[in-house]
Parts: structure tokens; C-alpha cells; sequence
């Protein structure tokens, strides 16, 4: 299964096992780009990357924590 920018829970999911002591509320939209680029489910272009999406995870890993 391949995890594409606009699967936000997915993504949250998949850095909840890679970080699990990570707060999200801590990570700069920055390293969440990289993290989520560093997934092996991940496949997507990068270029496709926007604050927007990257709130979303956020908040995905907000509440499924």
C-alpha cells in the first residue's frame, strides 16, 4: 500500500509507529515534510507538499493521539 499527500490520517498513523514519543505540536512543518518523505509507504511528489496538507497530518496525529 502506497500513502499519497492527501491520506492525512494514514500519514499520521504510519509516523505514529516510526515517533511514538514525538509530540506533534513540537515538530516544524519543515521536519514533518522530510518524516513523511522518509516514509517507505510514502510515494507522491513532493512538489505536491503545501502548509494546508501538512496542517492536516498534524492534526490527524493531534487527535489520534
Amino acid at each position: 500500500m502506497t500513502i499519497q499527500w492527501v491520506d492525512s490520517l494514514e500519514i499520521a498513523l504510519a509516523l505514529i509507529d516510526k515517533y511514538p514519543l514525538q509530540d506533534p505540536q513540537q515538530v516544524r512543518f519543515t521536519d514533518l515534510r522530510d518524516w513523511v518523505l522518509a516514509l517507505d509507504e510514502f510515494s507522491d511528489d513532493p512538489a505536491h507538499c503545501s502548509e494546508r496538507i501538512l496542517e492536516a497530518i498534524q492534526q490527524c496525529w493531534i487527535d489520534e493521539i
